[in-house]
C-alpha cells in the first residue's frame, strides 16, 4: 500500500484542483480583514433599522388614535341622533296643533291666482310636456 501512495504523489495536481489562499496577499476575499465599505454599510443598515422602527411606532400610534377617534365619533353620532329624534318629536307634536285657521293669526294670507313660470329649453335637452313646472 505504501508503494501505491508514493505512486500517486508523483502526479501533478489537475488544473481543476484549486488552492485556498487565506493569507490575503493576493487582494482577494479575506475574513480576517475588514472591507473598506463595511462600516458605512453597517451604519446605513442600522439607520434603516432605526427608521423602520420609528415608522412602525408611528403607524401603530396612528392606528390606535384612529380607533379612539372612531369610537368618539360613534358616541357623538349617537348623541346627535338622539337630539335629532327629540327635535323631530317636538316638531311633530307642535305641528299637530297648527291648522289653517292659525294662518290668519300668524299673518298669512290665502293663495289665489297662482301663476307658474315655464321656460322651455332652459333647463335641459329632455322632452318635457309643456305644462310641467
Amino acid at each position: 500500500m505504501r508503494a501505491r501512495i508514493q505512486k500517486i504523489s508523483r502526479y501533478a495536481p489537475s488544473i481543476f484542483q484549486g488552492r485556498l489562499d487565506f493569507s490575503g496577499k493576493r487582494g482577494g476575499l479575506s475574513l480576517t480583514v475588514e472591507h473598506p465599505a463595511e462600516r458605512m454599510v453597517f451604519r446605513v443598515l442600522l439607520g434603516a433599522l432605526a427608521a423602520f422602527a420609528l415608522l412602525y411606532i408611528y403607524f401603530v400610534g396612528a392606528s390606535i388614535l384612529n380607533v379612539i377617534a372612531r369610537k368618539e365619533a360613534l358616541a357623538q353620532t349617537s348623541r346627535l341622533t338622539n337630539a335629532v329624534s327629540q327635535l323631530e318629536r317636538e316638531y311633530f307634536a307642535a305641528s299637530q296643533g297648527v291648522g289653517p285657521e292659525d294662518g290668519a293669526r300668524l299673518g298669512l294670507s290665502p293663495v289665489a291666482n297662482t301663476v307658474y313660470v315655464h321656460r322651455p329649453g332652459n333647463a335641459a335637452a329632455a322632452a318635457l310636456p309643456s305644462n310641467e313646472i
